[in-house]
């Protein structure tokens, strides 16, 4: 018996290549400002135009400023990267969300929030986290910039099928864990490089209690553990939370698709080249003390010491101590922290903005600590402002910035400075991620509330 992640592409396969890769067809390709140029350029150069440009999303997002984006942005870089993707997406006549328009944000979030983004589709992007989408039980997996222009020529990519690997989690998740502190936890035992080759499926009881922000949260890390991508199958909390939306199938049409949405599901019999199965109980929230996302640990816990590794594992391992200013052994707990940084196509849905008001309702920032609060879209900023979110954060001491990716990279002006800690709802903690010599924790937006509170690194649950 097939494997969900079997049934989609199997159904989007065009032709098969003796000994090499699949033809397959693209249902939705998400084009933002930073992977796309080169493509376009291509396409010129070919005299070509996309062969079904209704199936083509066009938004500015890595290189947005979160302040005054009603006037022009100050980079030339990043002023030139949003103009050059305005300017292609109207000649080649595609849909284009600029800044400021209502549909704008992090092209991870808006696709699901607008249900662009369905079950069993296929949906690629110049993006590592395109690997988000697969929350809804699609096959979604980020793509390289020459690929992006065979798929806007063609509507196919030539792919090798990847391996499949199911990871299940049983049981119910403890107070003060997050979907974010889950991925953390499992990226932490798999490893960076664990799930190489494979596409993942998220299973389990305590994935099937997670909300749809969660699922996607889940689903947008897979990329850190070295997976293709990753995805969970569609059931009642998937057909509720994109019921209704703006390009979601209405009336006749929503119940037919919910009818074949069901049947998108791994068999009781379907074989997996591997498995991998979790206990919810060991899981409490999640803290990095590394360089990469798998240098996790729980935040009660120490972080390891020199002892077993091998020579070159403890080389790496120093390093990354030595640029994080930290002390193999030692508790992160009451670790003074300088920024808070709650946002990103990881943390930046509405969800994730009231886990961070319930925790600062009624408290103030710590002095010293610099928060961005950005969100992932305009729907969340309209979300947070109808729930009166803005004006518990205004209370405590915190602003709302304008949606974009922000701090989550170092491509626009939301920079750490060096040597400063910032703990991140974000997805990565590399050396300069967030800025050159920048110091990333990733957290969920729990920890990253107690710590902006706080101004050191909290256990949130003494707030619940």
């Amino acid at each position: 018996m097939n494997t969900l992640f079997d049934k989609i592409w199997d159904s989007h396969v065009v032709t098969k290549i003796e000994e090499g890769p699949t033809q397959l067809y693209i249902d939705r390709l998400y084009c933002h400002e930073v992977t796309s140029p080169q493509a376009f350029a291509g396409m010129r150069a070919r005299g070509l135009k996309p062969l079904r440009p209704e199936r083509i999303y066009c938004m500015p997002d890595h290189n947005t400023p979160t302040h005054d984006q009603d006037k022009p942005i100050e980079d030339p870089i990043s002023k030139n990267q949003v103009d050059t993707l305005a300017r292609n997406a109207a000649d080649f006549g595609l849909t284009h969300y600029g800044m400021l328009n209502e549909r704008n944000g992090i092209i991870h979030v808006v696709g699901p929030e607008r249900a662009l983004t369905l079950p069993g589709m296929t949906i690629v992007c110049g993006d590592s986290h395109t690997s988000t989408h697969g929350a809804v039980g699609a096959v979604a997996f980020g793509i390289g910039t020459s690929e992006v222009e065979m798929v806007m020529a063609s509507q196919c990519i030539l792919q090798a099928k990847p391996k499949t690997m199911r990871i299940s989690v049983e049981g119910t998740l403890g107070k003060g864990v997050t979907a974010k502190d889950v991925a953390l936890y499992l990226m932490s035992k798999v490893t960076t490089s664990g799930a190489t080759g494979y596409f993942v499926e998220y299973a389990g009881s305590a994935v099937r209690s997670l909300s749809m922000e969660g699922r996607l949260t889940l689903c947008n890390l897979s990329i850190e553990m070295g997976a293709r991508g990753g995805m969970i199958a569609p059931d009642e909390t998937t057909f509720a939370y994109l019921k209704g939306r703006e390009n979601a199938p209405v009336g006749e049409e929503w119940e037919k698709a919910v009818a074949y949405w069901k049947t998108l599901k791994s068999g009781d019999d379907a074989v997996f080249d591997k498995e991998i199965r979790f206990d919810a109980a060991d899981i409490e929230p999640m803290v990095t003390y590394g360089t990469n996302p798998g240098m996790g640990m729980g935040i009660t816990q120490h972080i390891p010491t020199v002892e077993g590794m091998s020579e070159v594992a403890k080389t790496s391992f120093l390093k990354s101590m030595a640029y994080m200013g930290f002390e193999p052994g030692e508790s992160l707990l009451g670790k003074k922290i300088d920024y808070v940084f709650l946002g990103s196509c990881t943390n930046g849905r509405i969800e994730d903005f009231r886990a961070f008001a319930s925790i600062v309702k009624g408290r103030k920032k710590a002095d010293h600590v610099i928060a961005w609060l950005v969100p992932g879209s305009w729907m969340v900023d309209a979300q947070i402002r109808e729930e009166g979110l803005d004006k518990i954060f205004e209370e405590a001491g915190f602003q709302l910035r304008q949606p974009g990716c922000s701090a989550c990279l170092a491509m626009n002006d939301d920079k750490i400075p060096a040597g400063k800690y910032a703990v991140s709802t974000s997805n990565r903690n590399f050396e300069g991620r967030q800025g050159p010599g920048a110091r990333t924790i990733l957290a969920g937006p729990l920890v990253a509330a107690a710590a902006a509170v706080t101004g050191e690194i909290t256990d949130p649950r003494q707030f619940i």
